[in-house]
């Protein structure tokens, strides 16, 4: 039977196979959301928490100005404070929300202020000199009372004691800062930001951050617009997760994983199946997302660690030479990294089977990629930690740390963005064969246009640079933060998987065309403009506040389908055997996916929603909560991914009779039980404890180090030992056995430079084998 991908070479173009009604819907959900964003663009740069040009005293002395708050934010980025602690709510767990602590600290200074100066009423006189907005926006000028300006001084002592000599017991790099000037400017930027969360928005009774954080020393409480977008959000929830079940119990046969009218296969085994050079360089990229993989969960216990014990580690200072703050950011950094190649080298495995054919000379490239995006992630890696230790030339785009998540210096920013365009561009040069002859709404077009999106959208984040206003660094930044790795990493890897099965026959093209479409309408049409949910206390208007909160509670319904889904899914290949006795050889691969859409459902649905509703953020944001969400849905949905991709390359590259099947199951159930065991022993129970005392006592209070360290939150740390080394010994170092497998046989085999149709599989007439069966049975 002819492929449906075999009219390559004929001449005629292969016409468009889905309905034009898709391809609207994509075009209309996108042409709204973005429209949307453009709009909360323009809004945000023209209506954020301003940044005033001076800061002045009553009598007209200059307090600080806006070159000091740029300075500051710069070092306070550059020393990894926003992985040590946060600052409007966004950064790192272990230290204070540091526009929280001045806030209080600034509140107590001039309440003491105004006691020893005789106020009968000290408490409401702090509430409204605070609260008090005294910014010209003419003059650029904010004029400061004496009192204010009196805790700012104060402010600049605290931060000096605790950069330090006190920075080694805070859990810091021992003397991180101990410049006046540089402090006196940290203190700048982190006083501007509390200024910001108390001073009312001219026009509103609500400070320029929603009245983020909690603290009734100033009268920050939530807000009339907090609590009616909470409510909207559960009714948007409910009421979509219930329409979409009513259209999937209407038209289930149609949407959906399913086999339709798909005859019986025989799935060629490793071995039988033919690979060209570009495919074998790639068992390089797993070994390498391998081996970042466990440099990631290192370096991430180390962090953990800090939580339980900020002092030491088992008796050696090793805060001296990678602190909390370092640790995180590799941490971090390293979970973007190897997934993102994983995904990049799938994307180069399937990209010949999907074109049929290989350029000459394009494992050469695919080397040149790998080594050169292996350079950035070391090289990277290296100018952070120059620059967290404040080596005197560790300075400008080579090594500033940025913001969090977008922690490398520019330089390397940029050269990352540039090796994901080299990526696209060799596979356009393996396919651009293929697509001469494809409609763009067919399968070998979406999967172009889905690689592009991976570094166009990557490159947004360079819009968010280490002097950028807050607030608009915030708007850029979790584009890449949401948008780039929630919908577009999501909407090629949806498009990979897709693709799998159609190469291995288990789906018909047309059938895996309506999945990706249906997920990028469902995951578009709230992910988009869901991306504002981040963005509720950073000092932009309220309406990305009533945004945000109303479509991304839409992101979880399509989680419900996926999760439904699942089930089907899982059973695609093991249904597909017909009578033929050669095995599915992709259980584990599919077992990896599976796990996708249990933590999608799970650590971006369930633990996501229960941290973007407004009223739940406001007291929870930059607690554990936070970091339990965060750590579900970066590993069970990406890591699973990246590695389920990479175990199906790795089945191929690895003689069959090498295939280390215990190994595959250890791993995978390791890594499960590793993370749901970090989740639910550790990370689940210290945020609901932590978002109690959050609200019964306060959210100062609950970001300090001594809450964090007391007694009952060291031991939950402790215990969450068990579940790391479950992950890491059971799970990474087997799949790192597994890689180092594919790069001992990456030349054994057979090496091809084209794939006939149906490469993966050959179909078996079920219909012939029977008359020949009841035809011997006669002969008997």
């Amino acid at each position: 039977m002819p492929s449906p991908m075999s009219s390559e070479g004929t001449g005629a173009r292969r016409a468009r196979i889905i309905g034009k009604g898709w391809i609207q819907g994509v075009a209309l959900v996108m042409l709204f959301g973005f429209t949307v964003m453009g709009l909360l663009a323009y809004r945000t740069y023209t209506d954020s928490m301003p940044q005033p040009s001076r800061v002045v005293a009553e009598d007209g002395s200059v307090v600080f100005t806006s070159e000091d708050i740029t300075a500051g934010q710069q070092l306070f980025q550059s020393r990894g404070l926003m992985e040590y602690g946060s600052i409007v709510g966004h950064g790192g767990y272990l230290g204070p929300d540091f526009t929280a602590e001045y806030l209080r600290m600034e509140a107590d200074s001039v309440s003491t202020q105004l006691t020893a100066a005789g106020n009968g009423d000290p408490a409401t006189a702090t509430k409204d000199m605070l609260r008090a907005n005294r910014y010209d926006a003419a003059s650029g000028d904010l004029v400061w009372t004496p009192e204010q300006v009196t805790a700012y001084e104060r402010a600049v002592e605290h931060y000096t004691a605790m950069f330090g000599p006190d920075a080694a017991a805070n859990g810091l790099k021992p003397d991180l800062i101990t410049d006046p000037a540089q402090v006196r400017q940290v203190t700048a930027f982190i006083g501007w930001t509390a200024w910001a969360a108390a001073a009312e928005r001219p026009g509103h009774d609500y400070s320029y951050t929603n009245n983020w954080p909690a603290e009734p020393r100033v009268g920050n409480s939530p807000t009339g617009d907090l609590m009616v977008w909470s409510v909207l959000s559960l009714i948007v929830l409910i009421g979509g997760t219930g329409v979409m079940f009513a259209i999937y119990g209407r038209w289930s046969r149609r949407i959906g994983w399913h086999s339709e009218e798909a005859p019986a296969l025989s799935f060629r085994q490793p071995g039988e199946v033919g690979l060209t050079g570009s495919q074998r360089v790639v068992a390089w990229f797993i070994l390498t997302i391998a081996v970042l993989f466990l440099v990631q969960t290192l370096v991430g216990a180390l962090a953990e660690h800090y939580r339980a014990d900020a002092l030491s580690f088992f008796g050696f200072d090793m805060g001296r030479y990678i602190p909390f703050s370092l640790a995180r950011t590799w941490h971090v950094q390293l979970s973007l990294f190897w997934t993102a190649l994983g995904l990049l080298g799938a994307g180069l495995f399937l990209a010949p089977f999907i074109a049929r054919r290989e350029p000459k000379r394009q494992h050469a490239l695919v080397w040149v990629l790998l080594v050169a995006a292996a350079a950035v992630v070391v090289l990277s890696c290296l100018a952070e930690a120059a620059s967290q230790h404040g080596v005197s030339w560790a300075k400008g785009p080579l090594f500033a740390q940025q913001w969090e998540y977008l922690d490398l210096p520019f330089v390397f920013q940029v050269l990352l963005t540039a090796a994901l365009f080299i990526w696209v561009a060799i596979i356009w040069r393996s396919m651009r064969g293929r697509l001469r002859n494809e409609h763009v709404a067919n399968m070998p077009w979406l999967f172009m246009f889905a690689a592009l999106a991976i570094p166009a959208f990557y490159a947004v984040g360079m819009m968010a640079r280490t002097g950028t206003h807050v607030t608009v660094a915030e708007f850029w930044r979790f584009w890449v933060v949401h948008l780039w790795v929630e919908d577009f990493l999501e909407l090629f890897t949806t498009v990979m998987v897709a693709y799998v099965f159609v190469l291995l026959g288990v789906v018909r093209e047309r059938i895996a065309l309506g999945i990706i479409f249906m997920d990028i309408i469902l995951y578009s049409a709230g992910g988009v403009i869901g991306t504002m949910h981040h963005l509720y206390f950073s000092g932009t208007p309220v309406e990305h506040m009533a945004l945000g909160a109303f479509f991304s509670a839409a992101e979880v319904i399509p989680l419900t389908f996926l999760t439904v889904e699942a089930w089907a899914f899982m059973q695609l290949g093991a249904n597909r055997h017909g009578k033929d006795a050669k095995p599915f050889p992709h259980r584990w691969a599919v077992m990896f996916l599976v796990a996708v859409g249990f933590w999608n459902f799970l650590g971006a649905g369930v633990f996501g929603f229960l941290v973007n509703l407004p009223i739940v953020s406001y007291y929870e944001i930059g607690t554990a909560l936070t970091a339990n969400h965060a750590h579900a849905s970066m590993m069970g949905v990406y890591g699973f991914m990246a590695l389920g991709l990479g175990m199906f390359a790795l089945r191929y590259l690895i003689p069959k009779e090498k295939w280390p099947e215990r190994l595959a199951r250890t791993s995978f159930w390791s890594l499960n039980i590793g993370l749901a065991w970090m989740c639910f022993a550790t990370l689940l129970p210290l945020g609901i404890l932590q978002l109690r005392y959050s609200v019964g006592t306060g959210y100062y209070e609950a970001r300090q180090l001594t809450y964090i360290t007391d007694t009952v939150n060291t031991i939950i740390e402790w215990g969450r030992m068990p579940g790391d080394l479950i992950f890491i010994l059971g799970g990474v170092l087997p799949y790192l056995r597994i890689a180092l497998l594919g790069a001992r046989h990456w030349r054994q085999g057979r090496t091809v430079e084209s794939f006939e149709d149906d490469a993966l599989y050959e179909e078996l007439d079920t219909r012939r084998q029977s008359w020949r069966g009841e035809r011997a049975e006669l002969s008997d």
